[in-house]
């Protein structure tokens, strides 16, 4: 809880500070935030808690890269979540990237140093659950964040995702932090220790965010989740240049068949 905590509430002020001046400097009024941007935004980030916390959960269960990995079934499920909420489609060559990234979070299911044992056994353990409910979360919370900014009617792009972002950051900070004060207020203390490393997470999220938040606003939250996995190289790098983490064959042909899916996404959408 405080590691998930942690990423919202060093990046919520900085948002909002960013998004003021950005108002400001560009004369622009902000948008009117209705019922339908509330119930969109306010869903959205609920789902991303919850998903963030398994994912935090997921870290101890596999190494990081394929942790990484398992989450990004959300590119599936988004395109599926999007179609029945927002009644978005995609295209023949949307799907086959989409299926395609799917298998290759399959290949990568497997817990290491696992010999023997059914395909279905192998694959339904305590990791994959994890990942998958994290997918399905983050599914529901791309699709919240699109459906929030679409429905912003005035202001230009940067200014309606900066806008959503704000008011998500602010009261997933609120909400966050109101549990921890009557769950775990010790917590509260520890994240403040940790400053130095709990500020650098919260400025590498909102400039992340603020990527994601500008995508979702332009392209089909599945497109942008399915690109997203770009970080696929960057988690790989981290797991093997930081953590000193063994990547096997069998989870580098995972990965590799994520990243053509990713190449097929780019090339024919």
């Amino acid at each position: 809880m405080g590691a998930t905590f942690s990423r919202f509430v060093y990046s919520a002020p900085l948002v909002a500070l960013i998004i003021f001046s950005y108002a400001r400097l560009s004369g622009q009024a902000f948008p009117a935030l209705d019922a339908t941007f509330w119930k969109y935004a306010l869903s959205g980030g609920l789902a991303q808690i919850l998903a963030t916390l398994c994912v935090v959960e997921l870290f101890s269960q596999r190494n990081f890269a394929v942790g990484i990995t398992f989450k990004k079934t959300e590119a599936l499920q988004t395109g599926i979540v999007g179609y029945f909420v927002l009644g978005e489609g995609m295209s023949r060559s949307g799907i086959g990237a989409l299926l395609l990234g799917f298998v290759g979070v399959v290949i990568l299911s497997d817990p290491p140093g696992r010999k023997s044992g059914s395909f279905w056994k192998n694959i339904l353990n305590r990791a994959a659950g994890l990942g998958l409910l994290s997918g399905v979360l983050f599914a529901f919370s791309a699709v919240g964040y699109r459906g929030a900014t679409l429905s912003l009617e005035t202001g230009d792009v940067l200014l309606r995702a900066g806008s959503t972002l704000a008011v998500v950051t602010a009261s997933q900070t609120i909400a966050m932090g109101l549990w921890l004060i009557l769950r775990d207020p010790p917590e509260l203390l520890a994240v403040a220790r940790s400053w130095r490393v709990a500020g650098l997470v919260g400025i590498s999220s909102m400039i992340g965010s603020f990527g994601w938040f500008i995508a979702f606003t332009l392209q089909n939250a599945a497109y942008v989740k399915t690109l997203g996995q770009i970080e696929l190289i960057f988690s790989l790098a981290a797991s093997v240049l930081f953590f000193q983490e063994k990547i096997t064959s069998r989870e580098l042909a995972g990965i590799a068949i994520l990243m053509i899916s990713i190449l097929m996404l780019v090339l024919f959408i």
